[in-house]
């Protein structure tokens, strides 16, 4: 290649990297100001912390996972509750990212979602410090329903046959 070309190759290469960008990939997000963890790492804080855990599957680009957060996780009370009630975990549903699992496989945050069977977003579960489901929510919650999921687990409620889960819809 003669040198004048490189110049040309370089713009070349610059300007598709620099279309590429807005299109590569993307992250979702969890509602500001909450401490969310990855699902590894929150496993082992809430096996040693004792302390049930709080898992919101989300992805970029959701509707009911941003009205969730702007209108249900903006709400005080809620912030209080689940930042003092729960290990806090945030999974994106499209993520490749890899997570090790206490068994020590490896998978990403999409699989761990299908595993879960989080057949779209948002989806919530409320499980025990030892990872034992709980409690599994779909779609946009707002400040009462996402309130009265956390009375519901932190009463002990689920333990009581004669008590049913709160309708997640």
């Amino acid at each position: 290649m003669d040198n004048s070309a490189a110049p040309k190759l370089w713009l070349a290469l610059a300007c598709c990297l620099a279309l590429s960008l807005p299109f590569g990939v993307s992250h979702a997000e969890p509602p500001p100001g909450y401490q969310f963890v990855r699902y590894d790492d929150g496993l082992r804080l809430a096996q040693k912390e004792q302390r049930p855990i709080f898992v919101y599957f989300g992805r970029y680009g959701c509707g009911y996972c941003d009205k969730t957060n702007k209108v249900g996780f903006a709400d005080p009370q809620v912030k209080a509750a689940y930042s003092q009630h729960y290990v806090l975990v945030y999974v994106n549903s499209e993520s490749m990212d890899r997570l090790t699992l206490p068994t020590g496989e490896r998978i990403t945050e999409m699989q761990l979602g299908e595993r879960m069977n989080t057949l779209g977003t948002p989806v919530f579960f409320f499980l025990q410090p030892d990872g034992k489901q709980i409690l599994k929510a779909y779609g946009y919650q707002d400040p009462a329903k996402l309130l009265e999921m956390d009375h519901y687990v932190q009463e002990g409620q689920y333990a009581r046959a004669d008590n049913p889960s709160p309708s997640a819809q």
